[in-house]
């Protein structure tokens, strides 16, 4: 007689065998073929399935997984949105034209500047959160710390941040 576990893995496995693909292939769709992004999507998919695999019949699953795919989708967009608008990236409003362009490469040149500055800790940190919208608790997975470590790390590297670009005369105490 198998163990549950093992019963648990292959249920998983051959969920991922048949449904996989067509999962992947949605998510990236709705990802915008950001390929990383598609793959935790599906992975934290199928370990929903896991978790409801007492409910969960393998023939009928597909219509399930894909619901919940396209549901967790939705959830990562929002809370990017809900982010206060300290923590947002500048938007890329400013009008077209040769003046403005190169405006926003020297801004982006300076700001690349003044991250190389940064303890190696607070620029990851940084660049996971707010140029790789992970949330805190997707960076503290991905880098093995606990969630109120990427924190400070965030407030202090910003914190550096923004002396470093006052130094450098870019931006007003």
């Amino acid at each position: 007689m198998d163990q549950p576990s093992t019963r648990d893995a292959e249920f998983v496995r051959a969920l991922y065998a048949r449904y996989g693909r067509s999962v992947l292939g949605r998510v990236l769709r709705l990802v915008n073929g950001d390929y990383q992004r598609a793959e935790d999507i599906v992975q934290e998919t199928f370990l929903r399935a896991w978790q409801h695999r007492d409910s969960l019949d393998a023939d009928r699953a597909g219509p399930w997984l894909h619901t919940v795919a396209h549901n967790l989708v939705v959830s990562a967009y929002r809370r990017a949105q809900a982010r206060p608008p300290e923590a947002q990236l500048p938007e890329d409003g400013l009008p077209d034209g040769s003046e403005a362009e190169l405006d926003r490469m020297l801004e982006r040149w300076q700001l690349a500047d003044a991250m190389r500055e940064l303890r190696p800790e607070h620029r990851e940190a940084l660049i996971e959160v707010y140029y790789l919208r992970r949330t805190v608790a997707e960076t503290a997975a991905h880098l093995g710390v606990p969630p109120g470590t990427i924190k400070s790390r965030c407030y202090y590297g910003l914190r550096a941040l923004r002396n470093v670009l006052e130094e450098k005369g870019v931006a007003s105490p």
